[in-house]
């Protein structure tokens, strides 16, 4: 199975849909969303549309922390993300509300565990920014039966780990568009990048694709029409901030 995962999409329309037909050219079986499908972004409304209709072709889909901040505001603003949330929240109809509020945090398919932050406590939103908290990701990871992957999002970066000969972990920078092996015999964990929102200095939209028969993660860079998404957000009356986030890259 060729699966395709997607963090961070954080309401960029534009971003999704060029990963999505970037993603069906790579002849992808499956989609998984993993999580912080709003927040930030000009269209919230419309990428909850899109991945709404793609659960009806199987895709997987988790809860990330803005997910939760749109249904539920924060009543008082401490950062700039929280300031989105309540705006997100008007822009979702009840009923996308409601199908954002009963998704779960976690996934288990055979050997695969989806998560929006880290396994070591799914709903606390822990970053894995490196070899520690990625281990503890692992660690945890071992309370589902034949994990061996670990895939998640949240730090908006894209960076393999894996457990070495010595059990010590190990981190791999991946370059874009290069199949990776990844055998089973090891544990590994990726954080997938995000589509919505890169954090490195480009700002060409990120997600990954898994090959579980040939044993090969891929991540890959798509181009897509930033500035448009940067202008939906100044057109929204949204923070400065996002739109310019958008151009940089970062």
């Amino acid at each position: 199975m060729r699966l395709a995962l997607l963090s961070d999409i954080h309401g960029n329309i534009q971003a999704l849909d060029a990963c999505l037909a970037h993603a069906r050219a790579q002849q992808v079986q499956r989609f998984a969303f993993l999580g912080d499908l709003v927040g930030y972004g000009a269209n919230p409304a419309e990428v909850i549309e899109r991945v709404t209709l793609l659960t009806e072709e199987g895709a997987i889909v988790l809860k990330g922390n803005h997910d939760d901040m749109a249904v539920r505001p924060p009543a008082t603003v401490k950062t700039v993300g929280d300031s989105t949330a309540t705006w997100t929240h008007q822009q979702l109809s009840p009923a996308q509300r409601l199908w954002i509020d009963t998704l779960p945090f976690t996934h288990h398919l055979d050997t695969v565990l989806l998560v929006h932050a880290s396994a070591d406590g799914p709903e606390l939103w822990r970053y894995v920014y490196d070899q520690r908290a990625a281990a503890a990701s692992l660690n945890a990871a071992s309370e589902w039966p034949g994990v061996r992957y670990v895939f998640g999002g949240h730090v908006h970066l894209q960076t393999l780990y894996y457990r070495g000969a010595t059990d010590g972990l190990m981190l791999f920078t991946p370059q874009p568009g290069v199949a990776v092996p990844v055998p089973k015999h090891r544990q590994w964990l990726a954080t997938v990048g995000s589509v919505g929102q890169p954090r490195d200095g480009n700002p060409q939209a990120m997600y990954a694709v898994l090959d579980t028969e040939r044993a090969q993660l891929t991540f890959h860079r798509v181009p897509y029409d930033h500035y448009s998404a940067a202008a939906a957000i100044r057109r929204a009356g949204l923070p400065e901030f996002f739109a310019h986030r958008l151009e940089q890259g970062r």
